[in-house]
């Protein structure tokens, strides 16, 4: 028997299951803004994101009959939001391309370099720096907080492969940003 978790919205869900627009307006607006960031982060554009943002909630209340409190309702919508914003993606089939072998098996990478005077604009451009596939790994893990195993599920990749292309991304953004701190 599935465990029933605490969703401190439960009472608006019920509502909202119930067919009342003003307790879905109340979970558009308490939601929003968290989907849509994780709308922007993968579909890398606002329009898209805002495409993506309305039918994720779309097909969330569509579903909400199915919603059974296995998880927070924030999760069960994240997920749905996440898998959307993929489907689309593949839809444009964007290629999913994953980093060639940066270094060789069993090397030991480099020592943390600190690299000052970071801020969240440069992580974001040598993120863009990426191919397709391994940002969106490294979106998934770091960003969205899906573990290897979700994340092989979603991509239908080996949980190996995810863990691998986390890192290489990881390895790849170090190297942009230092180059980038090192250039001014």
């Amino acid at each position: 028997m599935a465990t029933e978790h605490l969703d401190i919205h439960k009472d608006l869900v019920e509502k909202s299951k119930r067919g009342s627009s003003k307790a879905q307006y109340q979970l558009y607006k308490l939601y929003s803004g968290a989907m849509f960031n994780t709308c922007y982060r993968m579909m890398r554009g606002r329009e898209e994101a805002e495409d993506m943002l309305q039918e994720a909630f779309t097909e969330a209340f569509m579903k909400l009959g199915s919603f059974r409190f296995e998880s927070t309702f924030g999760a069960w919508l994240k997920r749905i939001t996440v898998n959307k914003c993929i489907n689309e993606i593949k839809r444009k089939k964007a290629d999913l391309e994953f980093c060639e072998d940066i270094g060789r098996f069993g090397e030991k990478p480099d020592e943390d370099v600190e690299l000052p005077n970071l801020n969240v604009r440069m992580i974001k451009n040598a993120m863009e720096e990426l191919p397709n596939g391994s940002r969106m790994i490294f979106q998934l893990y770091l960003l969205e907080g899906y573990d290897h195993r979700e994340i092989s599920q979603i991509l239908n990749v080996s949980e190996s492969n995810s863990k691998s292309q986390y890192m290489r991304a990881k390895r790849r953004i170090k190297e942009i940003l230092k180059d980038k701190v090192y250039e001014n």
